[in-house]
């Protein structure tokens, strides 16, 4: 009954916090509802904001695909006669319209349903768009085709060509076809987009085996996983979600993150994340974040978010859009009518057909697509990277950023101290004083102390019980080990006991300026050495502020160490602009001021402290080792937490940004070319028309030019 009663509880949690699938427009990102459906702006269909693996999510071109592909014989039959029909006389002229007529029928009402339903929804939206085009164009053709062979009668002389009221039967049917074509290769091309978040999604494994309070175990799933359960990690299984070690040791694949290709050593209270790799020791963990809560699950949202915002490029398009379908609708009814009142016989013929072909032909499915296509693959290719864009925005804006505030710790070095060295005097060995020190600083939390500990626990030194443990806040600790009384501490501490250290005191100095701090040992009132624990400088960053200088970016440390510490690392790394000593609000001034000066600012940091900056700065970059804050606060994370990952996002926001600029001009261009042909400005001089046909053909290759051109950005990520 407990276990029933336990189980039920357990999978109740899952329940209630299940979180239904969100919709929104691939164009319009605002738009958000709880079912499938089009989107009201721009027709399109509404996909998932998060990509569910196993889910089916490729209905609408499977529907799309069977339309396609039943009626595409009649289109091919219905426009063979209307090409060639009368040349072969095949049949009677009357009896080959209403041949058309039944042919073209189902291609247009039934395999063109969804596009009239799109075209429908515009108007009574009042957002005039693709689809308001395309249902104008073949429902103007088909319905006008249909009046003229039921009732050829009402027609005037004019209209009559070959014995028949001209009918474009085959015009409407092989738009519908080729819509239905290009509408495909799209649905193909978007699917591609969501592989970087479904590659994602697909790290977590599905279930976990939990450690249930009897000592019994059992395989649950991911969803009914709680904070604080513990679960056993076999070897070569992965981690299922964030926590600590609570017992046994292993190395840790975490490259699916950090990209470094050698696992992680984990012991007791080391830090799992979910979705990495248990190589060949048993684990036991105790979970502390599940669900959304989980760092795949944040870098997910990151993504998701970066995919669906709208860069202001974008923004730009989107209201070109609605007044550029107005433009067209004009521009058909003067085609019309110009041609009408005042072109060659048969005049309402030719009016009909440019009007048609106008409305098709400037389709703006191109110029929708320009910028969302190319955000969505190169946040899918940053995301690959290591880089998390979370907006179109910082996209845009990185290329253009001059000058780069970096943090120090846990930016441009590792973030935790580090044990450096033993400095021994004569008569002491260092092995000897490492031990000593560390047997002493087992009973401290400070992180110096656990950088010392760490390091003899590496060295497989022998620890002693230390007695008699006293902590002086702010000077070191005091203590008894293997009969010797020890002191381990700053200069303070030892003038406070009468040890002295003018021998030491000088080298001690020279260390502390190079940023490491350093602790004496006296060992029974004497000085024996010293312990110098640093913050290493990460390996990459001195490559990676190069590339960045090489590249033109002004770069400026903003450090809350002091000045001495901050002067001695900048040195290192060739850094001339340094601030020591600053508060959150001072580096948020310091960015304040720098944009006042006209400059484009990246602020680069990693902690709580650096929040204020970051979310000022035009471009904040948090590394991805650092705090939730600053990864918040930014608009980019590295998830490497690698100063390299800037000068990649540099690239990626330079390249996309030109791809950006080509679809748009892809767009423009091919519209500002197509409406004047197919509105038959060419006529006087080359007596040539554009078919409805043409120009259907015409703007499908102009959506798949701007998909393919997208695309692009995929290999080139690949190519690097």
């Amino acid at each position: 009954m407990d276990m029933t009663a336990a189980s039920a509880s357990s999978a109740e949690p899952a329940r209630s916090t299940a979180s239904k699938t969100v919709y929104t427009c691939p164009m319009h990102p605002e738009i958000r509802q709880d079912h499938p459906g089009n989107c009201p702006k721009c027709g399109m269909t509404l996909e998932p904001v998060v990509p569910v693996i196993g889910e089916d999510d490729d209905s609408e071109l499977r529907d799309f695909q069977h339309r396609f592909w039943w009626t595409l014989p009649l289109t091919i039959a219905v426009f063979v006669l209307a090409m060639f029909g009368e040349h072969l006389h095949l049949m009677d002229v009357g009896a080959q319209t209403w041949v058309e007529l039944v042919l073209s029928t189902p291609v247009v009402l039934w395999a063109g349903a969804p596009f009239f339903l799109r075209g429908l929804q515009s108007v009574l939206n009042r957002s005039p768009n693709m689809w308001t085009l395309i249902s104008l164009g073949t429902g103007a053709a088909f319905i006008y085709s249909v009046v003229a062979t039921l009732a050829p009668q009402v027609f005037p002389p004019a209209f009559k060509s070959m014995g028949r009221v001209a009918v474009y039967f085959e015009a409407a049917a092989v738009i519908i076809s080729l819509t239905l074509f290009g509408q495909m290769l799209e649905l193909k091309a978007r699917s591609k987009t969501s592989a970087a978040i479904k590659s994602l999604l697909g790290l977590s494994p599905k279930t976990a085996r939990r450690i249930n309070a009897d000592g019994s175990e059992q395989d649950v799933p991911l969803a009914e996983v709680k904070v604080g359960d513990h679960l056993r990690v076999r070897p070569g299984e992965k981690v299922p979600v964030d926590g600590v070690v609570t017992e046994g040791g292993s190395a840790v694949d975490e490259s699916m993150l950090t990209g470094e290709p050698m696992p992680v050593a984990k012991a007791v209270g080391g830090k799992l994340i979910g979705a990495t790799l248990n190589t060949t020791g048993a684990l036991v963990m105790r979970s502390e974040k599940v669900g959304e809560g989980t760092v795949l699950a944040g870098i997910v949202q990151m993504v998701v978010q970066a995919q669906r915002s709208r860069a202001p490029m974008q923004r730009m398009a989107d209201q070109v859009s609605g007044y550029f379908v107005i433009g067209v609708l004009t521009a058909s009814l003067l085609a019309f009518f110009g041609w009408g009142l005042l072109g060659p016989q048969p005049s309402w013929v030719y009016g009909l057909v440019t009007a048609v072909a106008v409305l098709i032909v400037a389709c703006p499915c191109a110029l929708g697509l320009a910028t969302p296509m190319s955000i969505m693959v190169a946040t899918g290719n940053a995301a690959n990277q290591g880089v998390l864009f979370r907006d179109a925005a910082a996209i845009e804006n990185f290329r253009k950023v001059d000058t780069l505030i970096v943090d120090k710790t846990g930016t441009l070095t590792e973030g935790h101290p580090r044990f450096d060295r033993v400095v021994a005097v004569p008569g002491f060995l260092e092995d000897d004083l490492l031990r000593m020190a560390a047997s002493l600083d087992q009973g401290s939390e400070h992180p110096l102390a656990a950088a010392i500990v760490g390091a003899a626990q590496s060295k497989k030194l022998v620890l002693d019980k230390v007695d008699g443990f006293d902590s002086i806040s702010g000077s070191g600790v005091k203590g008894t080990v293997g009969g010797k009384a020890l002191a381990l501490g700053n200069a303070a501490l030892m003038a406070q006991i009468k040890v002295p250290v003018d021998a030491l005191q000088p080298q001690a100095d020279a260390l502390g300026k190079d940023g490491a701090s350093v602790m004496i040992l006296a060992v029974d009132g004497r000085a024996a050495g010293l312990l110098v624990v640093s913050d290493p400088i990460k390996a990459s960053t001195a490559a990676a502020l190069a590339t960045l200088k090489t590249s033109g970016l002004r770069v400026i440390m903003a450090t809350g160490d002091g000045i001495a510490t901050a002067k001695a690392v900048a040195a290192r790394l060739g850094i001339d602009e340094v601030h020591g000593g600053v508060k959150p609000a001072d580096k948020l001034a310091l960015v304040t001021k720098l944009q006042a000066e006209g400059h484009m600012v990246a602020m680069a940091g990693d902690g709580i402290n650096d929040a204020p900056a970051l979310a000022k700065a035009d471009v904040g970059v948090a590394m991805g080792t650092g705090t939730d804050v600053a990864m918040n606060s930014a608009q980019v994370t590295l998830v490497k937490g690698d100063l390299r990952g800037i000068a990649e996002a540099r690239m990626i926001s330079d390249q996309t940004v030109a791809n950006m600029k080509q679809n748009l001009g892809f767009a423009l261009v091919y519209n500002a070319i197509g409406v004047p042909l197919a509105a038959g400005v060419l006529y006087p001089f080359t007596g040539w028309l554009l078919s409805p046909m043409i120009a259907a053909l015409a703007m499908s290759l102009s959506s798949l030019s701007v998909i393919t051109n997208a695309l692009r950005l995929r290999r080139s990520a690949e190519a690097r």
